[in-house]
């Protein structure tokens, strides 16, 4: 494609004297650059892309684009934000995919993967030829693509070309789920939403927003984004479905424009559960509205996901138009989603399960949800990570002092932070529940120990929760991404303590390096 051609949509001004230059790929990676790419320059936390043009017209960057001034080069582009033309530049590469497809927008705290899954399950069950982006993978047709190390959305040309490849394969619909970090750096600018889905909005992310309010402001670009979303042969509803449970409803009741619709578990909202039973199988509900009445069930267990599946019900039934049974026979086929309370059973008498929850809301309910699955005793074992949301350490510490017997606090992402600080941190927030060092909560810096330690501590009957991992295939010490599974460590571990045969405990740093050591490479 002709590089000027990426400019005849854009809705930004149009540069002058744009290199008449054919295009044959984006790269924001030096190292990625091909023979014919368009390299965009952007600022980083740590690097600085302008840094690496000279390496991304030696790959053989056929024009570049940067910030105004930063270039004297023939082939340079000067824009006002390039990481904000990124997304339409890449949309204008692959073709605008996102206005050949029905595209459904999951955001929020917690919740966000489980409730994309959700959809995607009731859009197959439809007979809807669907794809979905979630900061797990990317599901096109029969494959399945790894979409990084740790969880965001994918990069703004990532995902337009994750999208034309579904229109390239037939699909229709996608559900693709969206997080602050790829609003507020503009990596779904172009995906022309036509539903727009809100699980929750809790503390997170502080370190990279500054306050709630902001945070809160990026999550809610996703609905502003229904405004101006472009007429679609397909049509397209433009419904905002939001949360009436959540701190954020009473803001996003008044700040979204567009058609508007409320689930949660009260009666004043528009889609609500009743009859709700709590198992350690799942869960089962009827969902009401003023227009059906549905038995729905699913595997999932705990409050919050009955939250979750009437997210995906309200944006099923008022958004696509599915029939109500129909939406609740797809939310009933989700088996489960990888670290999302995904129980590890090799024969013990208590119960181990691995699950995601990273923030202050996720380990609360997580917890909550453990307490409803067992007679026996809560025991959590969890981390902070380093160079995040520091306000998490104690808040996490305090919820899991208050509402699990026992918690093992341990690393979870360290990076180049001093873990014994993160500990302390954590520590004093436990202490300031009431919980005492070395009965009711410990600290066991390496991760694999501290899931051997709280299995030993478990009895027949108690449940070992190993949160904050979850499906992530890494861990990062100093600057370091080290192989780690917490499904393959509590495996290990149980089998261990079995003495049964087992997976082997992943390698970490923190087994046989002091702290200083690794913090220095």
């Amino acid at each position: 494609m002709q590089l000027k051609n990426l400019f005849i949509d854009f809705p930004f001004p149009v540069p002058q004297n744009i290199p008449d230059v054919e295009i044959t790929g984006i790269a924001i990676d030096s190292r990625a650059v091909k023979p014919g790419f368009l390299f965009v320059a952007m600022k980083g936390g740590s690097a600085d892309g302008h840094n690496y043009i000279p390496k991304a017209i030696e790959n053989g960057a056929a024009a570049v684009v940067g910030e105004v001034g930063r270039s004297s080069s023939s082939i340079y582009v000067g824009l006002e934000n390039p990481r904000q033309a990124l997304t339409w530049l890449a949309a204008a590469f692959y073709g605008f995919p996102a206005r050949k497809l029905t595209v459904i927008g999951v955001t929020g705290t917690d919740g966000k993967t489980t409730t994309s899954n959700l959809i995607y399950k009731v859009l197959v069950s439809a007979g809807i030829r669907a794809g979905m982006i979630s900061t797990v993978n990317a599901v096109i047709g029969d494959e399945v693509l790894d979409t990084g190390f740790h969880v965001t959305t994918p990069d703004a040309h990532d995902v337009q070309a994750y999208l034309a490849r579904m229109v390239d394969a037939g699909l229709t619909h996608v559900v693709l789920e969206t997080t602050s970090h790829g609003w507020s750096q503009h990596r779904v600018d172009a995906c022309e939403f036509d539903v727009a889905v809100v699980t929750n909005i809790t503390h997170e992310h502080f370190d990279e927003h500054g306050s709630y309010e902001n945070y809160r402001a990026a999550k809610a670009r996703l609905f502003s984004s229904l405004e101006i979303t472009c007429p679609k042969p397909q049509g397209n509803p433009r419904l905002a479905v939001i949360n009436r449970d959540d701190q954020s409803f009473n803001f996003l009741d008044g700040f979204v424009k567009t058609p508007k619709l409320s689930y949660g578990l009260g009666a004043g909202s528009d889609v609500r559960a009743e009859d709700i039973k709590y198992s350690p199988s799942g869960i089962a509900y009827t969902a009401v509205s003023r227009d059906f009445r549905v038995a729905t069930s699913s595997s999932l267990v705990g409050e919050y996901n009955v939250s979750n599946c009437l997210a995906a019900l309200t944006a099923a039934i008022y958004g696509l138009g599915i029939e109500p049974e129909v939406a609740a026979r797809g939310i009933s086929s989700l088996e489960g989603i990888p670290g999302r309370m995904q129980p590890i059973d090799l024969g013990q008498n208590f119960t181990a399960i691995v699950d995601f929850a990273h923030t202050p809301n996720a380990l609360k309910v997580t917890l909550e949800a453990g307490r409803k699955l067992t007679k026996g005793r809560v025991i959590s074992v969890f981390g902070s990570a380093g160079l995040r949301d520091k306000e998490k350490r104690r808040m996490m510490a305090e919820i899991s002092a208050e509402l699990a017997d026992l918690s093992v606090l341990t690393a979870e992402d360290p990076r180049t932070e001093s873990l014994d600080g993160i500990l302390e941190e954590m520590a004093a927030g436990a202490r300031s529940k009431g919980g005492v060092e070395g009965e009711t909560f410990w600290r066991v810096p390496d991760r694999g120990e501290a899931i051997r330690f709280a299995i030993r501590l478990a009895k027949e009957g108690d449940i070992v929760l190993s949160c904050g991992k979850g499906h992530e295939q890494s861990m990062c010490f100093g600057k370091t991404e080290y192989l780690w599974d917490d499904r393959t460590a509590m495996r290990a571990a149980l089998a261990e303590f079995l003495g049964i045969e087992g997976e082997k405990m992943p390698y970490l740093p923190s087994q046989d390096k002091r702290e200083e050591e690794w913090l220095q490479g």
